[in-house]
């Protein structure tokens, strides 16, 4: 008889449920993609329901219910700071403990009530509850996933209960953590305060802060040091509280770290100085210099081969690129979910291997995570039911046809919204809920931002590539399918900067083309890469063939499907509503193609009047 386990994260940040039968991965998913409200954290009602409706079971048929984190322990963790710091801080604790009183710690309770609303009465959620910690969340979703049999688990996010860093040991089906680094004293906190004072929003702005670093100089980094955090010699950190504000305080940041700067935070939707790319530059290098020192002592102190990274900080995917080139370790596998979603993944993970005993078969393809691909997909009949009901124009193509039109549009420089398939688990799109372009393109990556994403123009795009080329157009030549590690461009594909481009300073750099392949190719002439195997994305691998039969180029821009401040779509419903509101050219879900131009011309006036609030 199967066994399904349901793990779920709530209440904090990115919402997420995920349903496990007998230790398989078959279903994931986060709340905002439903509820169209990002970084939903309220409690994950419909991706429950998703999860048990893909599985085709009844709520009666879940052995267990895990969440991911221990909220009495965190709890414990916010009296005992605010009493540390008293009589600072009395405002911001006035203010959470009201909250706290009544959803926090009773969480169990609100959990029972909740599941009970979600999956309905009759069943006794209190006996099938289980509850794991933040940190051994993140290290199983990390471990049990990856291709080992043996690995070193590093966690790095903001804070758990009381946990900022752990280090964790995995063997079989074992996992245990063995060292750990607790509040105040967290490297992802630091990079959130940074985040907070260059004018971006914590929790959300933080990739930002990475792709802003490539234009400035890490001007402020030895500062950083001197002042801000202490490192040890095994990459062990203190933070100096008197420069932070977030223990006790409502910003992350006080007036004593705005005057080591010299003023204060930028304003959100400000313009950006060389002041805030030399900061963005400075803590991504301290950051990066704190991971490799880390991962040195790990591998120094358990002679592990392996090493699995989660955490909100795993998702710094320069820091990673740099773990790789430094080759402290034979082989790293990063989570695509590294965040708090993932902590719904590990947390019934913890149950099936540590609470049940039961033993892991290592699996036999690169990983357990079917490519990321568990959420929701939709058939041709359902694909153009919603369609009408949006008034939609499009036509009904066979797979080569579609592949064939959809290769000829991206040659012609088109801008194509693509949704295939089932949606991703994680912050990335990887060829299931994509907007992809030509990468050979001098004007895609500002057009992207600009017109289609709705964005800051110096972000970077991400190149899709057959895994097979990889190694002819980077500097990397091992699989990167969740696009978790950056790499450079091959030397033979970059482009000479002249003299007086190399002059330029900050966002001016933008407009220089670096290689063959500019819409992809950062400032740096680094570049955040995804390697597409036909196995698991057999359509994604198709259509990349296609434009390389045509072109020569066998890699494409890929881009999540949604605009600024908008989950990535998940229905056909969400792909044409964006469809419509940005400057895409071409939408192409299941086997239905639909062309702007042939549009609703008053449909395609209210949807852009829509998105111009954004």
């Amino acid at each position: 008889m199967s066994m399904y386990i349901l793990g779920l994260s709530a209440f904090y940040h990115d919402s997420a449920a995920c349903l496990l039968k007998n230790g398989d991965i078959i279903a994931a998913a986060q709340e905002e993609r439903f509820t169209r409200k990002k970084y939903d954290a309220r409690f994950p009602h419909h991706s429950i329901k998703y999860c048990l409706k893909h599985a085709g079971i009844s709520a009666d048929q879940v052995a267990n219910v895990v969440f991911y984190e221990k909220p009495f322990v965190k709890f414990e963790r916010l009296l005992e700071t605010y009493l540390a710091f008293a009589p600072k801080g009395f405002k911001s604790f006035a203010m959470a403990m009201p909250a706290w009183i009544k959803d926090k710690l009773f969480q169990k309770s609100i959990l029972i009530k909740e599941l009970t609303n979600t999956l309905g009465a009759g069943i006794n959620w209190r006996e099938r509850l289980l509850f794991s910690e933040h940190h051994l969340s993140h290290a199983a979703s990390a471990f049990y996933p990856s291709p080992f049999d043996s690995a070193a688990v590093l966690t790095l996010d903001g804070v758990g209960e009381w946990t900022t860093t752990s280090v964790a040991l995995g063997k079989g089906k074992d996992l245990k953590v063995i060292k750990e680094i607790h509040f105040p004293h967290s490297l992802g906190l630091l990079y959130s305060a940074f985040t907070y004072y260059t004018g971006f929003k914590v929790n959300s702005g933080e990739y930002k802060v990475m792709g802003l670093a490539p234009y400035g100089e890490p001007k402020y980094a030895d500062l950083i040091k001197e002042k801000l955090i202490k490192i040890a010699e095994d990459g062990s950190f203190q933070l100096n509280m008197n420069y932070f504000d977030y223990a006790t305080g409502l910003t992350m940041t006080n007036k004593k770290f705005h005057a080591l700067f010299g003023g204060p935070p930028r304003k959100s939707e400000t313009a950006l100085t060389q002041r805030e790319m030399d900061l963005a530059a400075s803590v991504q290098k301290v950051t990066e210099d704190i991971i490799v020192l880390i991962a040195k002592e790990i591998a120094k102190n358990t002679g592990e081969k392996n090493l699995c990274l989660a955490g909100g900080v795993a998702l710094n995917c320069v820091a990673n690129g740099i773990l790789l080139r430094e080759k402290i370790f034979d082989n790293i596998w990063i989570q695509p979910a590294a965040g708090d979603a993932g902590g719904a993944l590990g947390s019934a993970l913890c149950a099936w291997y540590l609470h049940h005993s039961k033993e892991r078969n290592i699996s036999s393809e690169r990983d357990a995570m079917k490519g990321s691909y568990l959420g929701p997909s939709f058939s041709n009949e359902e694909i153009e039911a919603e369609l009408n009901l949006c008034g939609a124009k499009f036509k009904k193509l066979s797979k080569s046809g579609l592949i064939e039109q959809v290769a000829s549009a991206l040659e012609d420089q088109k801008a194509v919204g693509w949704m295939q398939g089932r949606m991703e688990f994680g912050p990335r799109a990887l060829g299931g809920r994509s907007i992809i372009a030509d990468p050979r393109s001098l004007k895609m990556q500002k057009q992207l931002n600009l017109k289609v994403k709705f964005r800051e123009s110096f972000r970077p795009f991400a190149p899709s590539v057959l895994k097979e080329d990889v190694a002819d157009w980077f500097e990397i030549d091992i699989d990167s399918p969740y696009m978790m590690l950056v790499a450079n461009i091959q030397k033979d594909k970059r482009l000479k900067v002249k003299g007086e481009e190399k002059a330029l300073f900050g966002i001016d750099k933008l407009n220089v083309p670096r290689s063959s392949i500019p819409a992809i190719t950062h400032v740096d002439y680094s570049a955040r890469i995804q390697t597409v195997h036909e196995d698991t994305n057999p359509l994604y691998y198709a259509i990349i063939s296609k434009f390389k039969e045509k072109t020569g180029c066998p890699l494409v821009v890929n881009t999540s499907f949604n605009v600024r401040g908008e989950p990535v779509v998940c229905n056909p419903t969400d792909a044409f509503k964006c469809f419509m509101g940005t400057e895409l050219d071409v939408l192409a879900v299941g086997n239905y193609l639909l062309l702007k131009d042939e549009q609703d011309k008053a449909l395609r006036e209210n949807y852009e009047d829509r998105y111009e609030l954004d």
